[in-house]
């Protein structure tokens, strides 16, 4: 049972001034990777704190907390260490200590860093609308947060996302601008030239030789006529964490419930694959993605397959979410490490499907890890979508909402499912195929999750479960789940669940992070 004493602090508190900031960069200290960034008023330019070129003078040095307040200041990303490629922050760690608008002003950025669909286009009247505040009052409350408006931190956005493409894959420009959220070549031009100071191609031609294999178009890549090897047809980027991370964790979490054919893990190489399949312009995209991690350099090697081209930016999100790149270690280790000991840099496995992730939670109730494992290969076997041109180990992507709302109870009683998840697998697929129900971060949590819990057979345990890992919720709390509670030794209580609730409020607003520690602790006893 976790120490009923407060927690005590044990790391130093991140850098909050420019002084601090200071030390950060001198140290290249890649734990405040993200959280802040450098403007280097002798060139002009602005760096992520783990930037190899030589230290800037303190009085060179303008610090901005995002990407989008350097460049409206005037300052260009640096080529070298790319700004683009450091871990987002999360709006979670200031829900706490931060007033409504302020909050606001966070989830409408987050929003805007991270498209949830991929034909979703996260223009501002959109981000209101999900906000519940009119367009007005999100330019009030964002200018008075961020010091920019959200037109501008959009556009930044945008920019950086074409400046990852551009070095990173040999897409052509048109095709660039278009998956940047430009409306227009001419307008993407117009606008990098502006701020860049520089051609579009110019960037490509200044930067190293992009591993991708070809400068195919976007109309082209998916062709399945291409008769290119699934090594060689893949785009490769590469996504940076901040330390520390226990990447044996997280993957042998994903090797204990990995399915045949939809994903495979070699927990030795430190390296996963699984298909994905996503919704796009009225089409389903399936593909696959792989993921090693570079633990020297707190970087993970991504390889995305040509498929999935005329989604990357949504890809590359939810890639981000399923690895938990974005967490920040030295805002909840000091929180939770005194009553887990030895759990430094674990983070919360994620998913790059919210229906599939929901699916296998409904297969999991009330049961073992090998048996929902077992549930879920039958379920894939029979109505997995086959997957062509895939590597070693990839043969099937789960199915879509729509194919398993049309799947009929008979079937899924010769798979094994019993009627209350019967019940609750074909609701919850009819919810999503009909656009009632979105199961991705970004999203109202709280509303999600009481929809969820209308529908037959999905309790409160599984309504946090899902919050948990596939809305990112980093406060989900599944306090009726025995394992849970016998991890926080609360399960002899006369109520278990109010016991560990009780227990919980210590750790918000990282319980689920708490959540996950604790099962972590079982497997050590």
């Amino acid at each position: 049972m976790p120490s009923t004493q407060p927690p005590v602090n044990l790391a130093p508190e991140p850098p909050a001034d420019d002084a601090g900031r200071y030390l950060a960069l001198q140290a290249r200290d890649a734990r405040f990777d993200g959280r802040f960034f450098t403007g280097v008023t002798s060139t002009g330019i602005y760096c992520r704190p783990v930037c190899r070129v030589r230290t800037p003078k303190a009085e060179n040095c303008r610090f901005f907390e995002r990407a989008a307040q350097a460049e409206a200041a005037g300052f260009r990303p640096c080529l070298r260490c790319r700004p683009e490629l450091a871990p987002a922050q999360n709006a979670a760690m200031h829900w706490s200590t931060q007033d409504a608008s302020a909050m606001l002003a966070l989830q409408a950025a987050d929003l805007m860093e991270h498209p949830a669909q991929a034909d979703d286009a996260p223009g501002i009247a959109a981000i209101a609308a999900r906000l519940g505040i009119s367009e007005r009052h999100l330019r009030r409350i964002f200018e008075a947060h961020w010091g920019i408006t959200p037109l501008r931190y959009l556009q930044t956005r945008r920019l950086l996302t074409a400046k990852q493409l551009l070095t990173d894959t040999r897409l052509p420009v048109a095709d660039v601008a278009l998956l940047s959220g430009f409306a227009s070549v001419r307008r993407f031009n117009a606008v990098f030239v502006q701020h860049y100071r520089l051609q579009p191609t110019a960037l490509r031609k200044s930067t190293s030789s992009p591993s991708h294999s070809s400068p195919a178009s976007l109309a082209k890549v998916s062709d399945p006529v291409r008769d290119l090897a699934p090594e060689a047809a893949a785009f490769r980027f590469q996504g940076a964490y901040r330390p520390p991370y226990n990447v044996q964790h997280l993957l042998d979490f994903f090797a204990n419930r990995a399915i045949a054919g939809l994903e495979s893990v070699d927990p030795v190489k430190g390296l996963i694959r699984r298909s994905i399949s996503l919704p796009h312009i009225g089409t389903m995209l399936r593909g696959w993605v792989e993921a090693q991690w570079a633990v020297d350099q707190h970087r993970v090697q991504l390889r995305i397959s040509e498929s999935l081209a005329s989604a990357l930016p949504v890809v590359l999100t939810r890639i981000r979410a399923w690895l938990d790149l974005d967490a920040d270690p030295a805002a909840m280790d000091p929180m939770l490490c005194p009553d887990f000991s030895g759990s430094e840099g674990i983070r919360v496995p994620g998913t790059l499907d919210g229906l599939e992730l929901a699916v296998r939670a409904i297969l999991g109730q009330q049961i073992t890890v090998k048996a929902a494992r077992t549930l879920t290969e039958r379920l894939v076997n029979h109505c997995g979508i086959p997957l062509a041109r895939a590597p070693e180990g990839l043969a099937r992507c789960f199915p879509d909402a729509a194919t398993l709302a049309a799947l009929s109870p008979d079937a899924l009683v010769s798979l094994g499912i019993v009627k209350q998840r019967q019940q609750a697998i074909l609701s919850l697929a009819h919810a999503v195929q009909s656009g009632a129900l979105h199961l991705q971060p970004g999203g109202d949590v709280a509303a999600t999750m009481a929809q969820l819990q209308t529908l037959p057979g999905i309790g409160t345990w599984t309504a946090h479960y899902i919050a948990l890992r596939a809305l990112r919720w980093p406060d989900a709390f599944p306090s009726g789940d025995v394992a849970l509670q016998s991890a926080l030794g609360v399960r002899e209580a006369n109520n278990p669940a109010a016991a560990a609730e009780a227990l919980s409020h210590r750790w918000r607003p990282w319980r689920g992070y708490a959540t996950v520690r604790a099962w972590q602790s079982l497997s050590k006893t």
